[in-house]
């Protein structure tokens, strides 16, 4: 690859609202950890991460302040690979990770991958963590593991279509607004000292599955409904009844299953389902109902290229193009308040099957996908299933 096409990069539509909007209470990360069966050996994974970096160019990047947009500056090399700790997604200080935006980590039996949200999505940050865990395996079992589309050959040179920006790409001039109404929020008193809680259930996917058909809905739609109704319960007992607020949970939805795209960079949006208590009581099945009926209205290719081509009109306006930087960011500091966590009580992310290539699915014992704690909502939850073992993860500052 001619290293000239990376000496920057422009920020994707999605990303630019990270490094303006982000203060020291919200790290907007998420985590990957994968679990072997014998202890990680850090030379064959700093082998496999300077492998693989190669392979992810788009990941090896600073973030700079240019006059109008921050930008990205490609970088040579690798993350220093740090021992992991205790209290996972802590708030990334880029200047004590030589600049990167991303950090490895490992102990005992274990390696994990943190990263910024501006460098992308759950689904392109799964790809790079399964490609290094192939690539670590391979050289750590000398495993012979296939490569596909998700985990990429590191021999292969990256093509410009995975690290395009596929909202630029694929906006339309129908738009559609974002603007909600306000949502509950979880009330507790929040830690100090950025301590992040993290609260692991492990469950059989099958038997998750049918429990979810018995309501009529999916794996996704179940737990979003059980969030719900969990979190109206809080309203209920703190709440009179005229003063109940809508409970809306924010879910991810990634746009590379309904539009044709191979970016490994930010190509998600959300959906917001939820109720309004106020009027009346909901039991689970009726919650799960509302959900249901809500996700079948809302997660339609039309419907959500018109979001995100919003974004993209506001992104193309001459006057906040023409508008510098030091003015951008309060800005768009102010627009993330009002559109941001405050629509949504909290958020689930379901990145679904990790689909690991055979034999390296053997080798895993373990993979989890964690969620960095939002700047408003405290309280949430994601989750990732490997060989019929549903992973679910309830991250919290309360």
């Amino acid at each position: 690859m001619d290293d000239k096409k990376f000496s920057w990069l422009k920020l994707d539509n999605a990303a630019k609202i990270y490094p303006a909007a982000k203060n020291r209470g919200w790290t907007a990360l998420f985590r990957f950890t994968a679990d072997f069966y014998r202890e990680v050996d850090p030379d064959c994974l700093k082998i496999a991460l300077d492998r693989t970096i190669k392979r992810f160019p788009w990941l090896a990047l600073r973030i700079r302040k240019g006059v109008f947009w921050h930008y990205f500056e490609h970088m040579d090399g690798a993350p220093d690979m740090q021992s992991d700790v205790a209290n996972p997604c802590v708030r990334m200080k880029f200047s004590e990770n030589n600049h990167f935006l991303f950090r490895v980590r490992y102990y005992d039996m274990h390696i994990a991958v943190e990263i910024f949200h501006s460098l992308t999505d759950g689904g392109g940050g799964l790809s790079f963590f399964k490609t290094l865990v192939a690539e670590y395996l391979t050289l750590r079992e000398g495993l012979v593991i296939p490569r596909d589309d998700d985990v990429l050959d590191c021999d292969d040179e990256p093509h410009p279509d995975e690290y395009e920006d596929s909202f630029l790409r694929l906006n339309t001039d129908a738009t559609r607004s974002s603007m909600e109404g306000y949502a509950y929020r979880v009330q507790a008193t929040e830690e100090e000292n950025d301590f992040v809680h993290i609260t692991t259930g492990t469950l059989p996917a099958d038997k998750v599955s049918l429990i979810a058909k018995s309501y009529g809905v999916s794996v996704t739609e179940f737990i979003t409904a059980l969030l719900i109704h969990s979190i109206h319960k809080q309203q209920a007992r703190l709440k009179k009844r005229k003063q109940f607020k809508p409970v809306k949970i924010c879910v991810p939805v990634n746009l590379r299953k309904l539009f044709p795209t191979k970016t490994k960079r930010n190509f998600a949006t959300y959906v917001n389902p939820g109720i309004n208590p106020k009027y009346g009581e909901y039991s689970l099945r009726e919650i799960c109902k509302a959900v249901k009926g809500f996700m079948m209205l809302e997660v339609d290719d039309k419907k959500l290229r018109a979001k995100f081509s919003s974004n993209v009109k506001v992104e193309k306006n001459i006057l906040l193009r023409l508008c510098p930087l030091i003015l951008k960011i309060p800005i768009m500091k102010l627009s993330f308040r009002v559109l941001g966590d405050k629509q949504t009580s909290s958020c689930f992310s379901n990145l679904g099957l990790a689909n690991l290539p055979s034999p390296m699915a053997e080798a895993v014992k373990h993979i989890d996908f964690i969620l960095g704690p939002l700047q408003l909502n405290r309280l949430v939850a994601s989750c990732l299933t490997h060989q019929n073992e549903l992973r679910i993860h309830f991250t919290r500052t309360l």
